[in-house]
């Protein structure tokens, strides 16, 4: 019989001793405040009318929904919840702005960009 690794009682920490595997309220707030941060800065990139612009516009409302979803979550105190939907909703930002329907001024800090 092999035994297993042994691992840290308190899980996997980050190098100011703060826990990786813990949703922590400053935590979710981070991510809630980045992608409004990427929310208001990203401008649609295709022209109207254009099928392009419509799927922007689509990718943009799903972002929206999203962050609402997570800040209602959050509000209610369902911080599990409102992490999986925040992320959902930068996803979709990433998505866009790395298949060009988002013009993000090439920031590769708030967006997942192509090298």
């Amino acid at each position: 019989m092999t035994e297993k690794p042994s691992s840290s009682p308190a899980g996997p920490t980050e190098g100011d001793g703060k826990r990786k595997d813990t949703i922590t309220g400053d935590r979710i707030r981070k991510y809630l405040d980045t992608t409004r941060i990427a929310l208001d800065r990203l401008r649609i990139a295709p022209p109207d009318p254009s099928h392009l612009r419509t799927m922007a516009e689509d990718a943009l409302s799903m972002a929206r929904c999203y962050y609402e979803d997570a800040l209602h979550f959050h509000h209610r105190g369902d911080i599990v919840n409102a992490f999986a939907a925040v992320n959902y909703a930068h996803g979709w930002l990433d998505a866009g702005a790395r298949f060009g329907l988002f013009d993000v001024d090439g920031d590769h800090r708030l967006f997942t960009l192509s090298a």
